[in-house]
């Protein structure tokens, strides 16, 4: 189901995944308050992930305070890749964004984008992520800053990100789609991205693109931030498991991983008196644990961390 507050042409279709979040008011609202070319036209598509279409009466509602241009998109049920897929085939506007429902944009946001796109000609780009933190978190948190997100950069050449703040050229974009079989688990960006890349797409980082997110108290704790690592730890390993499932570079890959994992441990404890230290090398280790554990599983292209 799909519904449209305009019909309008766009320049920049923005994509926004919602599921049972009332954030999405105030993600909307950051999105219309954007300083940017009055030429460049801007249409909100939002993709409802909920198996009921939750938020529908909240994003109209929004859109017509706002005057957004809005097409509502309904993409159950509890799949991340749905949705995100979803917002790929609503789309028609050369430039397509995506933000997160739990996130704000800075007014600079989308000029900032789209000026990076156009002084590199990169094919995507990708912008921060920053978290804020309430008063009450723990200091060791904030100073950390371990729930902001950046691109994933390797020999100075960013081969991966996450789909809370980009920009993409509409052709690239729709070449490919996220995988379904992560959508619940976690790390179909990252897997796009990444395909992006091995396809030959260039991706470009724009720096003042900021988004910001809040930090919500359930995720206030190191035993999440060791979950978190894990889980990208298993997508990592089951982009190498798929690029090389050969048996024997496949129990090298986990034998390297593994090695890492044991070497972050024995970091960590010879730091049990340093908190900064120790919870960085715990979290690396868990990071290097994940891929271990996915690379010792049976290989298979749609197995899912």
């Amino acid at each position: 189901m799909t519904e449209t507050s305009s019909t309008a042409p766009a320049d920049i279709d923005v994509c926004v995944c919602t599921f049972r979040r009332p954030h999405i008011a105030a993600t909307l609202a950051s999105i219309a308050w954007q300083r940017l070319d009055p030429e460049r036209k801007i249409r909100v598509i939002v993709a409802d992930n909920d198996d009921a279409p939750t938020a529908r009466e909240t994003v109209m509602a929004a859109a017509r305070r706002h005057s957004l241009q809005c097409a509502y998109v309904h993409a159950p049920a509890r799949n991340i890749s749905i949705a995100r897929n979803a917002c790929l085939a609503e789309a028609t506007a050369p430039l397509v964004a995506f933000i997160d429902d739990d996130e704000t944009a800075s007014p600079q946001w989308l000029a900032a984008l789209t000026g990076t796109l156009e002084e590199t000609g990169a094919d995507v780009v990708l912008g921060p992520v920053r978290a804020i933190y309430r008063p009450q978190c723990p200091a060791w948190m904030k100073s950390g800053d371990f729930h902001s997100s950046l691109p994933v950069w390797k020999n100075r050449k960013i081969v991966s990100g996450g789909a809370g703040n980009v920009l993409l050229k509409r052709v690239t974009a729709q070449t490919l789609r996220f995988r379904e079989d992560l959508g619940r688990c976690g790390g179909e960006d990252t897997a796009y991205f990444h395909a992006l890349v091995e396809d030959g797409s260039r991706i470009a980082y724009a720096r003042d693109a900021v988004v910001t997110e809040d930090v919500p108290q359930e995720r206030e704790s190191f035993l999440w931030l060791l979950k978190r690592r894990f889980r990208f730890g298993q997508t990592h390993g089951l982009l190498l498991l798929e690029a090389a499932p050969e048996f024997l570079k496949r129990t090298q890959n986990a034998a390297l991983a593994a090695v890492k994992a044991v070497l972050c441990l024995l970091m960590a404890l010879l730091n049990l008196l340093r908190a900064g230290p120790l919870r960085f090398w715990s979290l690396r280790g868990a990071l290097h644990a994940g891929a271990a554990c996915q690379l010792m599983k049976k290989t298979g292209r749609h197995h899912a961390p």
